[in-house]
C-alpha cells in the first residue's frame, strides 16, 4: 500500500486526523493549559481567556467558538474546498483538549493533567514540560496538515491575508502568534497568574515552543525532501499558469517545447512548490486539464523568494 495511497483515502485521511488531533488535544491541554505556556494563534488567545475567566470556561469550547467566525469567514473568501476537513480538524481538537482535563460532563475523572506525572514535571522539570507539550503540538498539527486536514485559526487568516495582501502565510502566522503570545503574557502578569514564575519567562517558553512545534511540523510535512519540481505540459498552460499565480501565489516559468511524436509546439510550465502545497497544484492542473502530463521531481533545496533556506 503505497504513500500516495494512504493520503487519497478519505477514511484514512479522517482516521489520522483523529490521531493528530487527539495528541495536539494532550499537548496543548495536559501539558500547557495549566503551565500557562501559550502555543500562539487560536489556541493561545482562547488560553488567555480561560485564565481571565478564572478557568470557568473550557479552553476547548473557547477554541471552538472562536474559530466558527473564522471558518465562515474562510468559507465565504477560500471557498467550499476548505470546508469540511477544517471543520472536523477544529472540531476533534477543541474536544479532545476538554476531554483530556475532565471539562466534558461525564469524563470529570480524566484530568491528565492532575496526574503524578505532570504534577512532578512541573514541580521538578518545567522546561521538560513544555519540550513534551511542544512535540506532542508540533507532531500534532504536522499529522494533520500531512492528511490533508486543518485546525483553522491563524491558517485562515494567514490565507485571507496572502489572497487580499499578497503577505506570505508564514510571516502573517508567525506576526499573529507573537501578538497572540504577548497578549497572553501582559494578562498574566497583570492578573498575576503565575506566582511561581514571571511572565516574562513563561513568554520565552511560549516563543521556544512555537520553535519547536513549527520544526515538527515542517519535518514531518517535509520528510527527508524539502519541496517539489514539477513539469506540467498541456494544451491549457495559459489557464494553468494563471491558477498557479492567482490561486496558489506561487510563480511559473514557460519553456518553449517541441513534442517528438506529434512535432506539436507548445510550452512547458516550471513551478516550484512545497510539499504541503502539492496536492492543491495536482488538483488545479487536473481542474484545468484533466489529460495534462505532469512530472513531480523531489528537490533537496530552493534558494529564492517564496522559500527558506534549509537549516
Amino acid at each position: 500500500m503505497t504513500k500516495k495511497y494512504l493520503r487519497d483515502n478519505t477514511l484514512v485521511n479522517y482516521t489520522v486526523i483523529v490521531i493528530g488531533a487527539a495528541m495536539m488535544g494532550i499537548g496543548i491541554g495536559v501539558f500547557l493549559v495549566d503551565a500557562r505556556v501559550v502555543p500562539g494563534g487560536v489556541s493561545g488567545l482562547a488560553m488567555a481567556f480561560h485564565y481571565l475567566s478564572g478557568n470557568t470556561i473550557p479552553v476547548g469550547v473557547l477554541i471552538w467558538i472562536m474559530n466558527i467566525p473564522l471558518f465562515i469567514w474562510g468559507l465565504k473568501e477560500l471557498g467550499k474546498e476548505f470546508g469540511l476537513r477544517t471543520f472536523v480538524g477544529f472540531s476533534l481538537s477543541s474536544f479532545f483538549i476538554d476531554l483530556f482535563r475532565g471539562d466534558i460532563p461525564g469524563f470529570s475523572f480524566i484530568r491528565l493533567q492532575d496526574s503524578a506525572t505532570i504534577k512532578d514535571l512541573y514541580k521538578n522539570d518545567f522546561f521538560f514540560l513544555i519540550l513534551i507539550g511542544a512535540v506532542l503540538l508540533g507532531l500534532g498539527l504536522g499529522i494533520i496538515f500531512k492528511f490533508n486536514g486543518s485546525t483553522a485559526g491563524t491558517d485562515i487568516i494567514a490565507a485571507i491575508i496572502q489572497k487580499k495582501f499578497g503577505i506570505k502565510p508564514g510571516q502573517a502566522i508567525i506576526f499573529t502568534d507573537i501578538f497572540v503570545i504577548a497578549i497572553a503574557g501582559f494578562i498574566i502578569d497583570v492578573k498575576n497568574l503565575s506566582p511561581d514564575r514571571p511572565a516574562l519567562v513563561l513568554t520565552f517558553y511560549a516563543v521556544f515552543l512555537l520553535f519547536i512545534s513549527s520544526k515538527l511540523i515542517d519535518m514531518i510535512i517535509e520528510g527527508l525532501d524539502y519541496a517539489r519540481a514539477v513539469y506540467i505540459i498541456s494544451d491549457h498552460f495559459d489557464k494553468i499558469s494563471e491558477a498557479i499565480l492567482n490561486e496558489m501565489g506561487r510563480g511559473a516559468t514557460a519553456v518553449k517545447t517541441r513534442g517528438v511524436y506529434g512535432n506539436v509546439e507548445r510550452e512547458m510550465l516550471l513551478t516550484v512548490v512545497s510539499l504541503r502545497e502539492i496536492t492543491k497544484l495536482v488538483d488545479v492542473v487536473r481542474q484545468a486539464d484533466p489529460k495534462a502530463f505532469v512530472m513531480i521531481f523531489n528537490v533537496h533545496e530552493v534558494l529564492g523568494e517564496g522559500f527558506r533556506r534549509r537549516i
